[in-house]
């Protein structure tokens, strides 16, 4: 008799600058080829594991959402032991629990949350500013030219709420460019690192929920507003390019590196514990 399956989902966090995105790409590394190869070498059969969101190449996730159904015989936490153990360093299962079977990372989710980090020198517009940052350039974009926090709040106020997000992104299926956002804001905080006394800064960080998002439209929305923010472009020139609803009104993406799927959102009576 065969072992018995179960269906079981989990929070999944990683470092995503080694890999061609999350989704599973022949002849590239991707975290779903990774996380599909080391489940395989535990239970010595194929599996097939679905996401939340296909994150691009470089980008990193902290609460991306998992699911797969598998033979198993023994406890969720022995799986998930089991598991991590067969991953490498830069990927790593944080939760797992077993999930109802109406349950898909991807079309049950009702919002998810990422956030695009920033970080910049102190001495912003000295030409002694080193041009890299290697504490942080994996998962920040490294700015030394000074940024306005209440022009990027300004800003951000425009894209709240449903419009038609043409100007920033194309749909990953279907024709319909609409969006809900619920957040879009930024904080800023002290960034001060001890072991690289030279590189002292700040960290920008743009926090953004919607209902759904276009591809790449979190990069394209943080490469416009940092025209703002640069003083390139006045706060109502947002609004105007969304209005526009074409792509030729968006400034230049940001790099992938600062971007990060921090959280997914599910209804509470699927009884999921994944945050």
């Amino acid at each position: 008799m065969g072992r018995p399956h179960i269906y079981v989902c989990g929070l999944v966090a990683y470092d995503g600058t080694d890999y061609h995105g999350f989704q599973l790409q022949l002849g590239v590394p991707t975290v779903q080829g990774m996380l599909e190869a080391a489940l395989t070498a535990c239970l010595n059969v194929p599996v097939r594991i679905a996401g939340a969101g296909r994150t691009d190449t470089g980008v990193h996730a902290n609460g991306q959402v998992i699911s797969v159904k598998l033979p198993w015989r023994h406890s969720v936490t022995d799986l998930q032991r089991a598991w991590n153990a067969h991953l490498p360093p830069s990927i790593a299962i944080r939760q797992l629990q077993l999930a109802p079977e109406e349950f898909h990372p991807r079309f049950s989710a009702i919002a998810r949350t990422y956030r695009y980090t920033i970080y910049q020198a102190d001495r912003a517009g000295n030409h002694s500013v080193p041009r890299r940052s290697p504490l942080t350039d994996r998962f920040a974009f490294y700015e030394t030219r000074v940024l306005d926090l209440d022009a990027l709040c300004q800003a951000s106020v425009h894209l709240v709420g449903e419009h038609d997000f043409a100007t920033f992104g194309q749909p990953t299926e279907g024709a319909s460019t609409v969006r809900r956002l619920y957040q879009a804001d930024w904080q800023i905080a002290e960034a001060n690192l001890p072991l690289l006394s030279e590189y002292p800064g700040k960290r920008f960080v743009f926090t953004v929920s919607a209902n759904g998002f276009l591809r790449q439209m979190v990069r394209n929305l943080v490469g416009t507003l940092l025209e703002v923010g640069l003083g390139n472009w006045e706060p109502e020139d947002v609004r105007l390019a969304l209005m526009a609803r074409e792509r030729s009104h968006c400034a230049s993406p940001v790099p992938a590196q600062g971007l990060v799927l921090e959280s997914v959102e599910y209804p509470k009576h699927l009884g999921l514990f994944l945050n």
